[in-house]
């Protein structure tokens, strides 16, 4: 340790369930379930018969009941299960949707443009209700009814513009498409650009009288051409303009079904793989569940070819090894087996008299910076893949060079020490630029290029721009802070703070987020991390001789990992395989962490222990 679309139009029904009764009765004796009709499909009735079962009423159905039939009605329709649809919609007395809808989608669907645009007066009136524009805007429900119709006048024509510009715009298309110049210069000229909307789409439009042919045209319009792809695109365009009471928005079913399970996904503590969006790869039948066995928090190896207490571990950022420093002066880089997920030692790196207690690998693996504790004053920069000294790197024996970071290029550097060194450098060792009277503790250099972060000993974290010489306070806390990281996408801090524990700041807001429990930290330097897949988890060591683990959203450990017998100072998460990580210790040892070995029996005793807490 360091000590610092619908088929052919529908009957003419009610426009829903009227109360839960059907305006039409169900052709032949055929029910619901299929079944011929019977008492009680062959069981004795316990009610009295009624003196006519052919005017029996249906049973009354709620709003939720009648939304989920024409949902179920819409999905069925996309299979072409047309008679079933039309079978469910005379049994339960409701419509798919409003016969002006039906006619609209045919006519789009069969190009008849004129009489699509027709159709539009008739859905505009459709569309003049208050709970219309409600779904339509947004608008808050406590609005008054008037201001509600106000408002209502205001947008409608500008939505029905819309729409109608929509459908010229594909109509013009079609007829460039057809060969029909003409057609379609008229079209442009006459009908879209006196609609005065979108001005620069119509210029664009314009300029596609220009192309030699049909490909030509698709290509440069980004479009499917004339057809149903593209009509079907369109219409499910005009849907979203339509309230749901008169066509529902386009595969509803599957747009709900698919929300489900990545909200179950999301509550997920130990998810940790690629959340597919399509459902083809799910059951609906179950709900989602991650087993903490498939998560990485069983040993896999324990490395024993330090011989003193090892500072820090990282991998790669390709994920394809990992280096390991240590009191004992070496670094050592592992080979990541692609199969096994086994780690194997490739090279060591020698000659570090100070020890090594922190490792940075270049942004593409070829190089790796190794500094030592407090009253190291050196540098040593290594070319992994030849495993040859590139640069030692010592401005002055009085300096402490204890952290590092690279530059997002990948030509640069800056290092600092707590005794007020902060220089950029850069492949050779040469000196750039510095910034004086900074006692650095930590380093990050942002995706942006220019902002370096700095953890100094007045608790804070500052951004330094080595280009305009301009700095300035980012996140300030009560206590030392140890160490930190930034998450890939620059927007969250990991700090490990004095006494404190683990605290995440979101370095835009500049606020903190969450302090999460469990962790001893003192006075040493552990290194936290995040991990995981879209680094949802967060990973530290700490001085209980653990590995502790927390979900990004959740204060208390989904897991304790144990099997160290001294302060754990170090924790890595492979950035490419999210079910491997690795932990570096005072008791001379690397453990890298895997899911359970033996997935379908019980955990071998004494291997590990992990435990889920509730967040």
């Amino acid at each position: 340790m360091q000590a610092n679309g619908t088929g052919g139009q529908e009957p003419e029904p009610q426009m829903s369930c009227r109360n839960g009764e059907s305006s039409s009765s169900v052709a032949g004796a055929v029910h619901s379930n299929g079944l011929m009709p019977s008492a009680n499909n062959g069981l004795p009735s316990t009610e009295s018969p009624e003196p006519d079962s052919s005017v029996k009423k249906k049973k009354r159905l709620s709003q939720s009941d009648e939304d989920v039939i024409r949902l179920i009605g819409q999905h069925l329709h996309g299979l072409g299960l047309n008679q079933t649809v039309d079978l469910l919609m005379q049994e339960s007395g409701c419509r798919l949707e409003h016969p002006a809808a039906t006619k609209f989608r045919n006519h789009v669907m069969e190009g008849e443009w004129e009489k699509a645009e027709s159709d539009l007066n008739e859905l505009k009136a459709l569309m003049h209700s208050p709970s219309a524009v409600v779904v339509r805007v947004q608008t808050p429900l406590n609005i008054s009814t008037i201001s509600l119709m106000n408002l209502l006048n205001v947008i409608l024509p500008c939505v029905v513009q819309r729409m109608k510009f929509l459908l010229l715009q594909q109509k013009y298309l079609e007829y460039l498409e057809d060969g029909k110049v003409l057609e379609a210069l008229q079209v442009l000229r006459a009908e879209l650009t006196p609609l005065k909307y979108n001005t620069e789409r119509i210029h664009i439009l314009s300029g596609y009288l220009m192309c030699s042919n049909s490909d030509d045209l698709r290509a440069k319009a980004e479009w499917e051409g004339k057809g149903t792809a593209s009509r079907s695109k369109l219409l499910d365009k005009l849907q979203t303009y339509l309230p749901p009471s008169v066509m529902l928005p386009p595969r509803r079913l599957q747009t709900l079904l698919r929300q489900a399970v990545e909200l179950q996904r999301d509550r997920c503590l130990y998810h940790n793989t690629k959340l597919d969006s399509g459902l083809d790869s799910v059951s609906l039948l179950i709900d989602h569940v991650c087993s903490r066995k498939q998560f990485p928090c069983y040993t896999q190896q324990i490395l024993t070819e330090h011989c003193n207490e090892v500072w820090f571990c990282k991998f790669s950022n390709d994920g394809t090894k990992l280096a390991s420093g240590s009191k004992d002066t070496t670094v050592i880089i592992w080979q990541v087996d692609p199969d096994t997920h086994l780690l194997k030692q490739l090279k060591t790196l020698e000659g570090h008299a100070y020890g090594v207690s922190y490792l940075a690998w270049s942004p593409d693996d070829t190089y790796l910076i190794a500094c030592g504790p407090d009253d190291c004053s050196e540098l040593w920069l290594w070319n992994v893949q030849t495993g040859e000294l590139r640069t030692k790197m010592s401005q002055s024996h009085e300096d402490s060079l204890t952290s590092v970071a690279w530059n997002p290029d990948g030509k640069r550097f800056v290092t600092g020490g707590q005794r007020g060194q902060f220089y950029q450098c850069d492949l050779d060792g040469n000196l750039l630029d510095s910034w004086e009277g900074v006692r650095v503790q930590c380093l990050w250099c942002l995706n942006d290029g220019r902002t370096v972060l700095a953890s100094d000993t007045h608790q804070r974290i500052r951004g330094y721009n080595f280009e305009d010489l301009t700095d300035r306070n980012i996140v300030q806390e009560d206590h030392p802070v140890m160490s930190f990281t930034v998450s890939k996408n620059g927007r969250l801090a990991l700090l490990n703070v004095a006494t404190q524990g683990v605290h995440l700041w979101d370095l835009q807001d500049r606020v903190l987020v969450r302090k999460y429990q469990g962790v001893t930290q003192g006075f040493y330097t552990i290194h936290s991390c995040f991990g995981g897949y879209n680094e949802d988890f967060i990973a530290s060591g700490s001085e209980d001789h653990k590995v502790y683990i927390w979900h990004k959203r959740s204060e208390l450990p989904i897991a304790e990992l144990t099997g160290h017998t001294r302060t754990v100072n170090c924790v890595s998460w492979n950035p490419v395989l999210p079910g491997l990580m690795a932990s570096a210790s005072d008791d001379g040892t690397i453990r890298v962490w895997g899911p359970a070995p033996f997935l379908d029996s019980q955990e071998p005793e004494g291997l590990t222990e992990c435990f889920s807490m509730d967040s």
